[in-house]
């Protein structure tokens, strides 16, 4: 059995959220880590997994700021590097009165684009059942290798890749090109998970079905569309559907499909062959997607992304709640 659930790559950042005005009418920003796949991982923390990250920071505050936060959420930290002579990447978050977001990045280049594949720790990686990745590691060198390097090891030695595009097209050179690199690793991918925007990005199709069909057909086992406030579809080779959601008011929704993804990877765990981690009954796929949907919807309730992923118990108070 391998000791970690999900090793998370990627992209670390802090996130500064505005956060109402000051005395003198300027906007105020609240420092939270973020960054998807760190927030994945933290967000399998809290629920009781066992993950780890591998990443680069800048060696600053806020790289020691970041690497401090996911090590007190039980995330392992081992694979956190520190970058002298690159800063750690920043985003500045401003939301709209629905909790929507837009963001403003800092990273020419970040510290999380200047891992290689020489510095992985291969142990972390040989090691886990799930790498959880984004496509953010893939807008430069050479951090790109250092991802097609990790999703090799793991590969190999009989893990399992967890995928989420995660489109943010102001950190590609060009929309073409960012669309073109965030394709090019739906052939590695065993499970998908994707917005409305993501799956016509990536497919050109706005229909749920055909277009998680185009993603499979690449050879993912299970595709899966979140649908903010309406749930999730998911399809696989034998199956596909939609499961609601339970309504929330949305304070900042900033890492809900992070928090979405580990509650699905959290309960993918839970099993204990990996060899069947993915042939599940209609029943047991919709119990996990409506564990993973009651996880999002408590992240949207709080604000930032780590500082919101949910502990198990709150997941499953929710959900009693809503029973």
């Amino acid at each position: 059995m391998k000791k970690i659930d999900v090793t998370a790559f990627g992209e670390v950042l802090v996130d500064f959220t505005s956060s109402g005005l000051s005395d003198t009418g300027q906007v105020l920003y609240e420092r939270n880590a973020g960054g998807a796949p760190a927030n994945v991982a933290a967000g399998v923390a809290r629920l009781g997994g066992r993950p780890a990250f591998i990443g680069k920071t800048g060696n600053d505050l806020f790289g020691k700021f970041l690497h401090e936060t996911l090590g007190e959420c039980g995330v392992e930290t081992r694979g956190m590097l520190f970058a002298d002579g690159y800063p750690t990447t920043l985003a500045f978050v401003t939301l709209a009165p629905d909790g929507e977001r837009s963001f403003s990045f800092y990273r020419n280049p970040g510290a999380d684009t200047m891992i290689s594949p020489a510095e992985l720790d291969v142990s972390l990686l040989e090691n886990s059942r799930f790498l959880h990745i984004g496509s953010l590691s893939l807008t430069d060198e050479p951090a790109r290798s250092a991802t097609l390097a990790a999703v090799e090891i793991v590969k190999k030695a009989g893990g399992h890749i967890s995928y989420d595009p995660n489109w943010r097209n102001r950190l590609w050179k060009d929309s073409d090109t960012g669309i073109e690199m965030m394709k090019s690793l739906l052939p590695y991918a065993d499970m998908v998970k994707v917005s409305e925007e993501e799956l016509e990005i990536l497919t050109g199709i706005k229909d749920y079905s055909k277009g998680c069909s185009r993603i499979l057909m690449h050879g993912a086992k299970l595709a899966l569309v979140t649908l903010g406030p309406g749930g999730a579809f998911y399809k696989t080779s034998g199956m596909e559907g939609i499961v609601k959601s339970r309504p929330v008011t949305a304070v900042d929704t900033t890492g809900a499909g992070d928090s979405f993804a580990a509650g699905i990877l959290y309960r993918m765990t839970r099993q204990s062959d990996d060899a069947d981690i993915f042939s599940k009954s209609r029943a047991d796929l919709e119990s996990d997607i409506r564990f993973a949907n009651a996880a999002a919807s408590l992240c949207v309730t709080k604000r930032g992304a780590i500082p919101a992923m949910p502990l198990l118990e709150d997941v499953l108070c929710f959900q009693k709640q809503g029973e």
